[in-house]
């Protein structure tokens, strides 16, 4: 499949005939379908570039794996990115979480939007990132509030990642 990049948006052109897009959209749950094209977002075109479902184009020159995430870690994406990629190895669903103050929504394998409600959000933190006490209150009892478990990512400065779930107690 064909994708064109510009603005940060991947666009796949759902032509007539072509079911590939619509299908990735509706049983794989990536990107949005809007007019004749579904649009990924960088993060979701890279993952599926780096498994070879996906060709990116931007102004007809083929873009490499290595020029994405070029991009994303311009945009100080690529420790997102990193844990997007674990967790859909893991087989999740992920949709964004920018609504709770996180970075993901996470749905079982075979679930998502309009079909369950999703089981955690993901907060990633990096290493080095000094938390406030009050701000990690926050996003505890976001989740809690919102029927989620929260899955803290914490991503070290060799990208490795380590998770924690985190769950409001009552004394």
């Amino acid at each position: 499949m064909r994708g064109n990049l510009s603005n940060d948006i991947v666009s796949i052109k759902i032509e007539e005939g072509s079911k590939k897009p619509i299908a990735l959209h509706e049983k794989s749950l990536f990107g949005k379908i809007e007019a004749n094209s579904l649009n990924l977002s960088l993060i979701e075109a890279c993952y599926l570039l780096e498994k070879g479902r996906l060709d990116i184009y931007e102004d007809d020159v083929e873009c490499s794996v290595g020029y994405i995430i070029d991009l994303l870690k311009g945009h100080g994406l690529f420790g997102k990115y990193v844990v997007y990629r674990d967790l859909k190895d893991r087989g999740f669903v992920i949709k964004t979480g920018f609504k709770y103050g996180s970075e993901f929504r996470l749905y079982n394998r075979g679930g998502g939007p309009g079909q369950e409600h999703s089981d955690y959000l993901v907060k990633i933190i990096f290493e080095n990132y000094e938390i406030n006490t009050l701000d990690f209150a926050s996003y505890v009892r976001v989740s809690h509030g919102v029927n989620k478990k929260l899955l803290l990512a914490i991503v070290d400065d060799d990208f490795d990642i380590t998770y924690y779930n985190i769950e409001w107690t009552r004394p």
